[in-house]
């Protein structure tokens, strides 16, 4: 079982929002703590973002809360209703985010006796705010996101994972259960990088006076994701169309030998940003692309000799070409940030 920071916050997030109830003598505490859980974010722009949405939505709720109490009653019914009500009011002002909590708020005001006390009502609200509250201070305090480290930390991850399923894919080393279940691993783990990226890059727009991030080195980053999408797009070629077109042992060998080359050069390129091999001057692309064009001819000559049947096998070889361009891009993105740094 592992414990992310995120999980960790949320347990230190509940925790406070209870002690300052307690504190405070606010009561029911729950409301607070469930506050907390649902406010906690990946990241210091989504806290600020939800905080002020949760506030706006949340007064929302509690001001249609007390026009219910007072002039239509807290049956069941009327409760039903004004859930669809601030459901809609949230999603026509783009606040779905919030939805869960505001419903709690609403939910919280009407479903106990004395609601119609508006010092009653005041309490509920003031006790969802104090859990809206820690989870922002904890989300600010206790182990600040570290965008860059977390990015390639799970970059580096994705392509180990992608690597070995691109070396074993033309050869069919691997059992069928163990590919497809690395392969799905695979899809899994490019969809959060993916969430990881629109993090980082939305802290790098709007907290940037704050926070300032280097645009070159999210150009980078952009840049190494699709990279990592473009291997996981020469995967699904490979089962969707390279079996079956009935490739022979030579094809075989001359597709998983240039699949092996591209490999080496992107984990090269990886090595090269942490600025761990020796300065090529650019030897390893020009290698690689005389090798991409080399492939390509050939490509285009088994395709040639029978467009039907090989017409799959051309769809393959059309990936792996842009594989090797994307990898070339990222080599040339690397070496523009190396030398602004360096200027």
């Amino acid at each position: 079982m592992t414990l992310g920071p995120r999980v960790f916050k949320t347990g230190i997030a509940v925790t406070l929002s209870l002690y300052i109830c307690l504190f405070l003598n606010l009561e029911p505490a729950v409301f607070a703590a469930v506050a907390a859980v649902f406010t906690i974010q990946p990241s210091i722009y989504r806290s600020w973002r939800q905080l002020l949405d949760q506030v706006v939505t949340n007064t929302i709720g509690a001001a249609v809360a007390l026009f219910s109490i007072y002039f239509l009653g807290d049956n069941p019914i009327i409760i039903g209703l004004l859930m669809m009500l601030v459901i809609s009011l949230s999603l026509k002002m783009k606040m779905e985010s919030t939805i869960p909590l505001t419903l709690v708020t609403v939910l919280a005001i009407m479903s106990a006796p004395g609601n119609e006390d508006i010092d009653f009502i005041l309490n509920r609200f003031f006790i969802i705010l104090v859990g809206i509250g820690s989870a922002l201070v904890v989300n600010l305090l206790i182990i600040p996101p570290n965008y860059k480290k977390n990015y390639l930390e799970k970059t580096t991850s994705v392509f180990q994972n992608m690597s070995l399923l691109l070396r074993t894919a033309v050869s069919n080393e691997l059992t069928e259960t163990s590919f497809h279940g690395q392969s799905k691993q695979l899809q899994q783990d490019i969809r959060k990088l993916e969430d990881q990226y629109k993090i980082f890059d939305e802290e790098r727009a709007k907290l940037s006076k704050l926070k300032p991030l280097d645009v070159r080195e999210i150009v980078v980053f952009k840049q190494m994701l699709k990279t990592l999408q473009q291997g996981e797009e020469i995967l699904e070629n490979i089962e969707e169309h390279y079996f079956q077109s009935g490739a022979s042992d030579e094809e075989d060998h001359f597709f998983d030998r240039h699949i092996e080359q591209l490999i080496k050069y992107h984990e090269y390129l990886f090595l090269k940003y942490e600025g761990k091999t020796r300065k090529l001057e650019g030897e390893y692309e020009m290698n690689i692309m005389k090798e991409s064009a080399a492939f390509f001819e050939r490509s285009q000559d088994i395709y040639m000799q029978n467009k039907e049947r090989k017409s799959r096998l051309f769809i393959v070889a059309s990936s792996i070409i842009e594989y090797s361009f994307y990898l070339q891009r990222l080599d040339q993105l690397i070496d523009q940030y190396y030398k602004v740094r360096k200027n």
